[in-house]
């Protein structure tokens, strides 16, 4: 095995053309291949230098999260809990406060896991990911980014950058709820992330609902329109059932999971209404809904 250490991006995305792999916390890189799920590659930069990559910047048009951000930040930034709700309801779920410390959006993404709880708030968000290599940058969305389980469209030279996230709408909420049995260390079983902006009257004028560990990448629901929160939620629910390809495993049955991920979605929208009025709901948003195991 070789390895290096990166102290500037042109010095990672060199190694990466040479031939190595990026690692920066390596909270999925190292737990893959203890599980005997895959070796450990035989190059390996260490990216975790790059403060470059720590940074969040909002703008008017929105905002770009460095690929080095922990999940910790996201939680508790002042910005991101609030405008992109969804995303720091996903990030406070993952694993235990060390792993949130350690673990990286960017790692997070190109890990590519379809029960990744990062990965539907970033869908129903619009969210990019910059990839960039030596011969320039280019964005790609996330429906473009993840082809299969742990696979992506990104190239073996390109190194993710950052996360671009449109500006919200205004009179929008987003909402990422999980199915939980216990409070730390679990992986989704089901998810469900909805963003939604509403109209004067306070019916939805738009929605967009995608899901977590139920189809081979993240999936996003299609054919949803406005009207009444409540019969937006119902038809979420539906939808989402309807349009789940769930398998069974060692966690849950098809059966089982194509029913929860509708319920999820549901209440992933009714949350997100209810911050697209106004109403404050603590990060992450199951707490405050009492979803999950008893502290």
């Amino acid at each position: 095995m070789s390895f290096r250490i990166a102290t500037t991006v042109d010095e990672a995305i060199q190694a990466l053309a040479d031939g190595y792999r990026p690692v920066a916390g390596g909270s999925d890189l190292v737990v893959g291949a203890r599980h005997g799920k895959a070796p450990l590659p035989q190059h390996i930069v260490a990216i975790d230098r790059l403060d470059d990559l720590r940074c969040v910047d909002i703008t008017d048009a929105g905002a770009c999260i460095g690929a080095l951000v922990n999940h910790h930040t996201i939680e508790h930034h002042p910005v991101l809990s609030v405008s992109y709700a969804a995303l720091a309801d996903g990030s406070a779920l993952v694993g235990s406060p060390a792993t949130r410390n350690v673990g990286t959006l960017g790692g997070n993404v190109m890990n590519g896991s379809p029960a990744m709880d990062t990965g539907a708030p970033l869908v129903v968000l619009g969210a990019e990911a910059e990839l960039r290599s030596a011969g320039g940058s280019r964005r790609v969305g996330m429906a473009e980014l993840w082809t299969a389980p742990g696979r992506t469209s990104a190239r073996p030279d390109e190194l993710c950058v950052a996360v671009h996230v449109p500006a919200p709408a205004a009179n929008s909420g987003s909402a990422y709820i999980r199915l939980e049995y216990r409070r730390a260390m679990e992986i989704a079983v089901v998810g469900a992330a909805a963003a939604v902006t509403l109209a004067g009257d306070g019916s939805v004028a738009s929605v967009r609902v995608a899901l977590t560990a139920v189809a081979p990448t993240i999936v996003e629901v299609t054919g949803l329109g406005g009207g009444s929160v409540a019969d937006v939620a119902a038809a979420a629910q539906a939808a989402a059932s309807q349009q789940a390809r769930p398998i069974s495993d060692l966690r849950a049955s098809d059966r089982y999971r194509r029913h929860t991920v509708g319920v999820m979605a549901r209440r992933a929208v009714e949350a997100a209404a209810r911050r697209a009025a106004g109403e404050h709901l603590s990060v992450p948003v199951n707490r405050a809904l009492g979803i999950g195991a008893a502290s």
